[in-house]
């Protein structure tokens, strides 16, 4: 008898194959002639006397599923488990293609300068050589300058005075004034933003405004600075305190505006 799975003959009282230990005689198997056309077997049987001629003898129908997911090839990994020994495949890194561009005599190149900015630049961390101004030498420079607004208020003051006008300090007229003072204080900035150049006190105190490229900063740069000084006096002067904390005793709007005063040698 012949094994439906590993085709191999056996004895005609076998049960089981001897190659693959598989039961023989659970049911017919379709193969490539038979799937068109089905045959039915019948099971071996001794003949029937001639009293019955109306018996007929059992037949069994193949199953229409099981035949299908038999495997016609049987894998030598059922037969002898662990013999085949897949080695590991090496893969090796390939290397990148290098591509060669056609040079046309007499044609000119386009130099682009990619500037490499370091993180600390990023970050807004001075990567120029100058260095920044200590607090006390900005404090110098601050006093000039308030020195002059001062000034600039006691002019306005006096002129006050002489045109007949009265000063009465109350709860009502107190905010007007201090909104004069602060009018006369941003005017007195904005001057300087506006011809791009260093305030009074830094000038007679040595220091000039650069940005943390070491150059000239611009008109907008100064209009940042002014109104990030603004806000940092507004805020109760953190940003101003700022500095005693900072690793270059920077302020808060020297990092908004990326310039610092530096001393002029």
């Amino acid at each position: 008898m012949e094994c439906r799975y590993c085709q191999s003959v056996n004895a005609d009282d076998d049960h089981r194959c001897r190659r693959c230990g598989r039961r023989l005689r659970m049911g017919p198997v379709y193969t490539a002639s038979s799937a068109a056309a089905p045959v039915l077997q019948y099971e071996s049987a001794p003949l029937q006397p001639k009293s019955e001629p109306h018996r007929r003898p059992v037949t069994y129908q193949p199953s229409l599923f099981s035949s299908r997911e038999l495997p016609r090839v049987v894998p030598f990994e059922t037969i002898a488990p662990g013999a085949v020994h897949h080695p590991p495949r090496k893969t090796q890194p390939s290397a990148p293609r290098q591509r060669h561009r056609k040079v046309i005599p007499g044609q000119q190149t386009l130099e682009f300068t990619h500037v490499a900015r370091s993180p600390k630049a990023l970050e807004g961390v001075i990567y120029c050589d100058a260095p920044v101004a200590v607090p006390a030498h900005r404090a110098m420079a601050v006093a000039v300058d308030a020195s002059i607004v001062m000034i600039a208020l006691a002019v306005l003051g006096m002129i006050f005075h002489l045109a007949g006008g009265a000063f009465m300090v109350d709860a009502k007229t107190a905010p007007i004034f201090l909104a004069a003072a602060a009018g006369v204080v941003v005017f007195y900035r904005v001057l300087w933003c506006l011809a791009n150049g260093d305030t009074a006190g830094q000038h007679w105190t040595h220091l000039r405004l650069v940005n943390f490229d070491g150059q000239r900063p611009t008109r907008t740069q100064r209009f940042y600075r002014l109104a990030s000084g603004l806000l940092s006096l507004l805020a109760a002067g953190i940003g101003l305190l700022w500095s005693l904390v900072d690793e270059e005793t920077l302020t808060w709007h020297d990092h908004i505006s990326k310039t610092f005063p530096t001393p002029v040698n």
